[in-house]
């Protein structure tokens, strides 16, 4: 009886092996099949009927390894709202297996907005508890941010204020145009930036920088962000309103011919050795 139960177990155990075995197949599957053959997000991956809120371009031929996500939100300047939200954790988790994407562009399809923040309508609708757990989510999201394996590069044309900025900061890279504006707002709504502001912007500008610009809520332009450290390029904006994307289009394209398992370890050394340095 002991051997049989020892033969049941071990049967048991290789089906659950096998069980797993296929649905990392299948997730990888997944991921392939949800990119057309122009490179685009398939429409069926996401919520169907509506207008996409996030869109996601993978380049080919000569800029082959470079994705974009593009926020597309106009009618609330890219605000992080419940739609929003869902579709951009839908597009990292699409991109976090796909090991032919070696750089991530982040960029709004609006102009003159990179992300408004949080949706503060959406918010007054909810109860203490809806809001609590969608402050999670937001934390989440910006963490999945992060921690994508490839390089991050946000561009930023316009407003990032408040989850705005928050997601900027979750990226590895930021370009901004010189008439950009930039903050951490929430202590003038009442609020306080709970989606890894008040971690991400210390280590990028100092602590003392950092309380300065929270404390007051102040607003800073692309210019005075290239001061402190918050972006590493700042560029005029040209006439088609797109040279932050431009400039880190230039950055992706000088990334992508890297060995890609050395840059990813090289991100992830840096990051838990920031983490480290924080303790």
């Amino acid at each position: 009886c002991r051997e049989r139960r020892k033969r049941a177990g071990g049967d048991q155990q290789g089906d659950a092996m096998f069980r797993l075995g296929r649905a990392a197949i299948c997730l990888r599957t997944f991921s392939a099949k949800c990119l057309n053959s122009a490179g685009n997000f398939s429409r069926r991956s996401m919520t169907t009927g509506k207008k996409k809120e996030i869109l996601l371009q993978v380049h080919e031929e000569a800029n082959c390894g470079i994705a974009e996500i593009q926020f597309n939100r106009p009618h609330a300047k890219n605000s992080l709202g419940k739609v929003f939200v869902d579709e951009l954790y839908e597009t990292l988790d699409i991109l976090r297996y796909n090991e032919k994407v070696r750089v991530v562009i982040i960029k709004s399809h609006v102009k003159g907005v990179f992300c408004a923040g949080a949706d503060l309508k959406e918010r007054a609708q909810m109860t203490n508890s809806q809001a609590v757990h969608f402050v999670q989510r937001l934390r989440n999201l910006m963490d999945g941010v992060a921690s994508l394996p490839m390089p991050t590069i946000a561009a930023i044309e316009g407003y990032a204020l408040g989850g705005g900025l928050e997601l900027a900061l979750a990226c590895d890279l930021r370009v901004a145009v010189s008439s950009a504006k930039m903050g951490l707002i929430e202590t003038t709504r009442g609020l306080f930036p709970g989606a890894g502001g008040s971690q991400r912007l210390p280590r990028c500008i100092g602590v003392g920088r950092a309380k300065e610009l929270i404390f007051t809520g102040r607003q800073i332009d692309g210019q005075e962000a290239y001061s402190i450290g918050l972006v590493n390029h700042v560029v005029p904006q040209n006439e088609k309103g797109d040279a932050a994307y431009q400039r880190a289009l230039a950055l992706a394209e000088e990334t992508v011919p890297r060995a890609p398992i050395a840059v990813k370890m090289s991100k992830v050394a840096i990051n838990r050795g920031t983490e480290v340095m924080t303790l």
